[in-house]
C-alpha cells in the first residue's frame, strides 16, 4: 500500500509539472496540434516514469566489526500488541470510495449518451455518421458520429457546425476526452488533473476552430455561429461538443496571428525538469562494500560477514534456543543473517520459558519472507534449504539474494571457496575466468581440477557436454535486422502572411469603425492569399511527389517490422535454448 501511495504522489507531481509548463508557456501559442501531443505525452509520462528506476552503485568501506545493534530498538513484547491505526488502510478505503464514485459517474455519462443515440436515424457520408435529433442539445461528435438538431440553425450555421465537428471526428479527439476522464477517475484527489482535463478540451476546440476556418469562406459567419451556440447549454458528457465555455477566448485564438516558430523552444523546458525528477526520485543508490584487505581479515573477531552484512555474536547467542520469526514467518539463523540491519525496524524478544521467541519486523516488508520458492546454490552447486541451514554462519563469505522476473535465487559462497579464487588464477577449460564466473559454475559438472601451488593456478576441466560461459556448444544469439534510412526531405511550406488581428468585442456590440477597418484588412489578406494559391498548388504537388517517394520507404519499414517479428521469435528460441543449457 505504501508503494501505491508513493506512485500516486509521483504521478500527480508529474501531471502538475506538465500542466504548469503548458499554462505559463504554451497556452497562448497557436501551436494547437503540438500542444495536443504535449498534453497527451504529459499524461503518458506521468504513468510510466515513476515505474522506471535506475540503480547507482556506491562503493563504501567495510562496516566496522563493532556494528552497534543498540540502534535497532529491542523490546520485551507480550503476545498482544497495542492497537494502532493503519493510516495506509484508511487512505486505501478513501481512495477506493473516490474511484468507485467517479466510475459510477462515468457509467452514467455513457448511459446518457446511449440514450440520446438510441433509435435515431443515421445518415452515412464518407467516414461520418450524421444523426439529426429533435432534442435541444448542443451539437457534438463521438468518434465518427456527429449529432445535431438541424431545426435550430440556418443552412450556413449548420454547415459551419458540421465542418467543426468533422475535425473532431477526423482527428479522433474523442480518445483524448476519454483518456482525460480516466485520469480524473484515477487521480480524482489531485485538483490539477481537473485543470489538465479542461486545458485538453479547450485545446481540442482551438484545433477544430482553426482547421474548420480554413474550409469556410465567411469567417465572420463562423464567429457569429459560435456566439449563437452559447445560448444552448445542454451538452452530453464524454463527447466533443460544439459549445464550450470561454467562447471569447476561442474567437480571440481564431483571429490571433500565428506564433513564431522560434517559440518551439518552450517545449524543451520540461526536459531538465524530468531529468531532475529522475535524478532525485528515480535513482536507487545501492551501497556495496569494498573488498577488505588481508590485514582486516586477520583482525576480524566476534562478527560474521554475510554479503556485507555484519551480525555480532551477542545477537547470535541471543537467538540460541529461541524460535526466530521474520515478519511473522518462522525462519532460521541464516535467514536472519541475510537481512540488512538498516532494514530492520525493531526486534521484540519474548523471554517466556515455555515459548521463547525473537520477533523481527523489517521497515518495508508487510508480507512474510518466503525462502521456499528460491533456488539455493552453495559454491555453484544446487542445494536446498536444509543444506543451507546446516552451514556454520562463520564459514560463509557472502550470500547473494537475486529476485526478478528471470531469476529467484540465493547463492552462498563459503570462505574456503572465495579464498581459492582470491589466491590463485582460475582457468576453466583453458579460459581464464574471474571469481564471479567461478561462483556460478556448477561444482557437479567438474571433471578434473589441477592445483599448482608454485604458479598459484587452478585449472578446471568440466565434464563433456557441461555448459558454462565458455562452452563452444552454447547457443549463438541472432543478429537483429538493420532499419531503413530515410534520405528524402519534406518540401518547405510557403511563407503565408499573417492574418490581421480582430478588434475587441464582437461585430454587433463592439466598435463598428474598428470592425470595418478589420474587414478591409481581411479583404487585403484574402487577396494576398489568392496570390499565394499557385504556390500552395505547387506545394501540394511537391507533397504528392514526396508521398510517392515515401512509398518505397514505407514498404521497407513494413519489411523491417516483419524481420523484427522473426528476430523476436529467434530471441525467444535463443533464450529458451540458453535456459535449457543452464538447466543441464
Amino acid at each position: 500500500m505504501e508503494t501505491l501511495f508513493i506512485y500516486l504522489i509521483k504521478s500527480s507531481s508529474l501531471i502538475g509539472m506538465f500542466y504548469l509548463a503548458y499554462y505559463f508557456l504554451l497556452r497562448k501559442e497557436t501551436f494547437f496540434n503540438s500542444n495536443r501531443w504535449f498534453l497527451l505525452a504529459g499524461l503518458i509520462t506521468s504513468v510510466i516514469l515513476p515505474l522506471v528506476v535506475f540503480t547507482k552503485i556506491v562503493w563504501v568501506d567495510p562496516t566496522p566489526t563493532d556494528f552497534d545493534w543498540s540502534k535497532i530498538p529491542m523490546t520485551n513484547a507480550d503476545e498482544n500488541e497495542a492497537f494502532e491505526i493503519n493510516w495506509y488502510l484508511v487512505f486505501a478505503i478513501a481512495y477506493s470510495i473516490g474511484i468507485l464514485g467517479f466510475l459510477v459517474k462515468f457509467a452514467v455519462d455513457f448511459y446518457s449518451l446511449s440514450k440520446v443515440l438510441k433509435g435515431k436515424t443515421i445518415q452515412k457520408q464518407a467516414d461520418f455518421q450524421f444523426i439529426d435529433v429533435t432534442e435541444n442539445v448542443s451539437p457534438f461528435s463521438y468518434f465518427n458520429s456527429i449529432v445535431y438538431n438541424s431545426s435550430l440553425y440556418s443552412d450556413t450555421e449548420l454547415e459551419n457546425i458540421l465542418e467543426h465537428e468533422k475535425v473532431h471526428s477526423e482527428q479522433n479527439h474523442t480518445i483524448d476526452v476519454l483518456i482525460t476522464r480516466l485520469f480524473c477517475v484515477v487521480f480524482w484527489f489531485n485538483p490539477l488533473v481537473w485543470l489538465y482535463k479542461k486545458a485538453v478540451l479547450q485545446n481540442l476546440e482551438f484545433i477544430a476552430d482553426s482547421e474548420a476556418s480554413k474550409k469556410i469562406s465567411d469567417k465572420k459567419a463562423y464567429q457569429l455561429t459560435l456566439l449563437k451556440i452559447t445560448t444552448q447549454e445542454n451538452c452530453v458528457a464524454i463527447t466533443n461538443h460544439f459549445y464550450q465555455s470561454l467562447i471569447k477566448k476561442r474567437i480571440v485564438m481564431l483571429n490571433k496571428n500565428q506564433s513564431n516558430k522560434r517559440n518551439y523552444w518552450k517545449y524543451a523546458v520540461v526536459l531538465p525538469l524530468l531529468g531532475a525528477f529522475v535524478f532525485f526520485f528515480q535513482v536507487k543508490v545501492v551501497a556495496q562494500e569494498k573488498e577488505p584487505s588481508k590485514q582486516e581479515n586477520k583482525t576480524k573477531s566476534n562478527t560474521v560477514d554475510l554479503a556485507s552484512i555484519k551480525i555480532e555474536k551477542d545477537l547470535t547467542t541471543l537467538s540460541k534456543e529461541k524460535e526466530i520469526y521474520i515478519n511473522g514467518e518462522k525462519s532460521s539463523e541464516n535467514e536472519l543473517a541475510i537481512l540488512d540491519p538498516n532494514e530492520i525496524e525493531k526486534i521484540d524478544v519474548i523471554k517466556k520459558s515455555d515459548n521463547p521467541k525473537i520477533l523481527v519486523t523489517t521497515k518495508h516488508s508487510t508480507k512474510p519472507i518466503n525462502f521456499t520458492d528460491k533456488e539455493i546454490y552453495i559454491n555453484g552447486a544446487k542445494s536446498d534449504k536444509t543444506e543451507m541451514e546446516k552451514l556454520n554462519p562463520e564459514e560463509i563469505e557472502r550470500i547473494d539474494v537475486t529476485k526478478n522476473s528471470n531469476k529467484n535465487e540465493i547463492r552462498i559462497i563459503t570462505k574456503k571457496h572465495a579464498k581459492m579464487a582470491n589466491d590463485n588464477d582460475i582457468y576453466i577449460n583453458d579460459k581464464k575466468v574471474s571469481q564471479n564466473e567461478l561462483d556460478v559454475l556448477n561444482q557437479e559438472t567438474i571433471e578434473t581440477m589441477d592445483v599448482n601451488k608454485e604458479r598459484k593456478t587452478i585449472r578446471i576441466v568440466t565434464k563433456k557436454g557441461a555448459y558454462n560461459i565458455h562452452d563452444k556448444n552454447a547457443p549463438v544469439p541472432p543478429t537483429p535486422p538493420t532499419p531503413p534510412v530515410l534520405k528524402i526531405k519534406t518540401p518547405p511550406f510557403p511563407n503565408v502572411p499573417r492574418a490581421p488581428k480582430a478588434p475587441k468585442g464582437d461585430p454587433i456590440h463592439g466598435d463598428k469603425k474598428a470592425w470595418k477597418e478589420y474587414e478591409k484588412k481581411m479583404e487585403d489578406f484574402d487577396a494576398k492569399m489568392k496570390k499565394l494559391e499557385p504556390q500552395m498548388e505547387a506545394f501540394d504537388k511537391q507533397m504528392a511527389e514526396f508521398n510517392k517517394q515515401m512509398e518505397p520507404f514505407n514498404k521497407e519499414m513494413e519489411a523491417f517490422e516483419e524481420k523484427m517479428k522473426v528476430f523476436e521469435k529467434q530471441m525467444e528460441e535463443y533464450q529458451s535454448n540458453l535456459n535449457a543449457k543452464k538447466g543441464k
